[in-house]
């Protein structure tokens, strides 16, 4: 995938990952869409900015229909809620959900028919794969629906020859990860990992070591990574 040249749009751009990867793809020499819920938030010098609420399908048609020719998707709007799954209430994992999933898979839907020979990449987790803490279960379970539609959607956009790739990490330096102390990569980072895979044609992005620990966990028994989680993260 050819990023110089290339005509790319970005969800959740007015912060975090989706501020770096829009100003990454603009160094790049890509043409950026830019989106965000609140149009006046999004301050990016070059690029085109564009109104873009993922949980509102009326938003996203209006949106598609501002845009012509595509050629990558980056899907990284998000929300996490820190909701239980047991809690008092299921509204927030339904928010979760609603953005992470459906948001996703109704974004990607409106846009894939034009991104023949392109490419999409969805910003995923660690906790696609494994669970930290009761607040973290809701947002754990959309990031793994969220998963589950990148492979899908990979063999469904394959006769289009479509890039399909999941970016998966743990630890950002973003506004979502502000109340963690720990060691935290770079937006920007992260990013160049990203978007050197989607030139190097990968469908999947590993960008940091504790991300790298819980994918190698999976062939394992989970009752020896949930006996010591920390140490299995940071090893």
């Amino acid at each position: 995938m050819q990023i110089n040249g290339s005509t790319a749009l970005v969800t959740g751009a007015n912060r975090g990952l989706g501020k770096a990867f829009t100003e990454a793809l603009l160094a790049r020499g890509a043409t950026v869409f830019a989106t965000a819920r609140r149009l006046e938030s999004i301050d990016i010098p070059g690029a085109v900015a564009l109104q873009l609420d993922i949980t509102d399908p009326a938003s996203i048609e209006a949106a598609a229909g501002k845009v012509g020719d595509l050629d990558i998707l980056i899907n990284n709007a998000g929300t996490s809620t820190e909701a239980p799954l047991l809690g008092p209430s299921t509204e927030n994992i339904r928010r979760d959900l609603d953005t992470n999933f459906w948001g996703t898979l109704n974004v990607t839907r409106a846009f894939a028919p034009r991104l023949a020979g392109g490419a999409i990449l969805n910003v995923i987790s660690a906790l696609s794969w494994y669970t930290f803490s009761p607040g973290s279960n809701g947002y754990a379970a959309s990031k793994a629906a969220e998963w589950s539609l990148t492979n899908g959607i990979r063999l469904e956009l394959a006769d289009q020859k479509t890039l399909v790739t999941a970016l998966a990490l743990a630890i950002a330096d973003t506004d979502m990860m502000a109340g963690v102390d720990i060691p935290k990569l770079a937006p920007h980072e992260v990013v160049a990992q990203a978007l050197d895979g989607l030139e190097a044609g990968k469908i999947e992005v590993i960008a940091d070591k504790p991300t790298a620990n819980v994918k190698a966990s999976l062939s394992r028994d989970p009752a020896d990574f949930y006996a010591d989680i920390t140490g299995n993260l940071f090893a």
